[in-house]
């Protein structure tokens, strides 16, 4: 979406009230993701507007990949030169509030704020009833889809289950369309855990019971490495998918490498670019889908937030900032490649414009987006479960053994 000269000029002179608090010179120092939902131009120009807004204040960005921020946050707790404002995943609030890496913000969050943020928003930045900052990207994982591919292949609309998904797939491949129908993020990361949460979520399985024990080796969890891997096998999946990260599935399905993909919201806008796709006009969005007789479709909650850092030596300017950030003018106005997190904006025919089949695909992902673990000791069990996965799909190990090894180590866990 073009961003709009009104809308920023408005931003800028309602701002420009709070200006006078900052009269001495203040330099912010704030970290965020340099891949998937905003890039890193939008973020520069949200900041922009907030310099602007308030003269006497600079703001000093950072951008690391998703595998760096996690380290980058924890490790810059105690340094002279720590950060104001983080990026930080769904995932890690019980980490955080544990180690008390972030500010606990909720005295700073009024009822209108909170009715007017879709509540599955409000999980990104909670744990034990206490708020760690403002929820800013909400997001899940959507199948994305060559619609010339499946024309081709004479198969008229998208897969409603994922085993419907592998015989669309065998056929696109049978009849020589792609050489590898499916592409997938499965490299050793939080990315495979994120797809493999996505299947779990679809084929009825939980990763811990009520008494935080492993239940991920079994029913719905067992089955979906199990596909994952049959997938592999059959050549329906590229074999490359081991390694890939969501960058690199955008990149193969753009190219027109794929008929399938599974990746973030960022990528329907970035796919249909000319400038970056050669398959723009031709990428169809669906829900992820879902499993006969369990569900209807399938998500991960991919959301995350913004916070103040326990440290700051600035945190009423920095959380003006977040503020700045995450309201929803701002989010609307920048709403190509991160959809906003204020109900209203679904109402707001401009957001829709272009994406209409986005929003539709949204209006059922999000509901159906499935939390990972809420727990403190969550990384090391998903580095547990990543090598399990990975050794599945590797062949080393069957689905069944390596599952069962990661789930006695989790056990262990607090």
């Amino acid at each position: 979406m073009k961003k709009s000269k009104m809308l920023l000029a408005a931003m800028v002179g309602t701002l420009m009230t709070g200006s006078q608090a900052y009269a001495e010179k203040t330099q912010l120092s704030a970290l965020f993701m340099a891949q998937a939902a905003y890039s890193e131009q939008d973020i520069e120009n949200m900041t922009t507007a907030f310099e602007k807004a308030n003269p006497n204040v600079d703001v000093k960005m950072e951008f690391v990949a998703y595998e760096a921020l996690h380290d980058k946050i924890v490790l810059s707790h105690n340094a002279s030169d720590g950060y104001d404002v983080v990026l930080f995943d769904v995932i890690w609030p019980a980490e955080f509030a544990r180690y008390g890496l972030l500010t606990d913000v909720s005295d700073k969050i009024d009822k209108p704020t909170k009715g007017n943020i879709l509540e599955g928003a409000w999980t990104t930045v909670e744990y034990g009833g206490k708020y760690y900052g403002m929820p800013w990207i909400v997001d899940t994982k959507y199948l994305f889809y060559n619609e010339k591919m499946l024309s081709d292949a004479g198969i008229s609309k998208a897969p409603a289950t994922w085993s419907e998904l592998a015989s669309q797939a065998k056929l696109i491949k049978d009849k020589g369309i792609v050489e590898y129908p499916l592409v997938w993020s499965w490299s050793q990361s939080e990315a495979v855990i994120c797809d493999y949460a996505t299947l779990l979520s679809a084929m009825g399985g939980e990763f811990l019971d009520s008494n935080e024990k492993p239940t991920f080796q079994q029913g719905g969890g067992l089955h979906a490495l199990e596909y994952m891997v049959d997938s592999i096998k059959m050549g329906l999946t590229n074999p490359n998918s081991r390694e890939y990260s969501e960058e690199d599935v955008r990149r193969t399905f753009s190219s027109g490498q794929a008929a399938f993909a599974v990746n973030w919201t960022y990528m329907y806008n970035l796919a249909n670019d000319p400038k970056e796709s050669s398959i723009a006009g031709h990428v169809g969005i669906a829900p992820a889908p879902g499993a006969a007789n369990i569900s209807k479709a399938s998500a991960v909650n991919g959301s995350m937030g913004l916070g103040v850092t326990s440290n700051s030596k600035n945190k009423d300017i920095a959380w003006d900032y977040i503020k700045h950030l995450t309201s929803q003018p701002v989010q609307e106005d920048f709403a190509k490649l991160s959809l906003p997190v204020w109900k209203g904006s679904y109402d707001n025919p401009e957001i829709a414009k272009g994406q209409e089949e986005l929003l539709k695909a949204a209006k059922v992902g999000l509901a159906a987006m499935y939390p990972r673990p809420t727990k403190a000791s969550y990384q090391e069990m998903s580095s547990l479960l990543q090598v399990a996965i990975q050794e599945a799909l590797l062949g080393t190990k069957a689905p069944a053994e390596a599952l069962n090894e990661a789930a006695d180590a989790v056990a262990d866990l607090d």
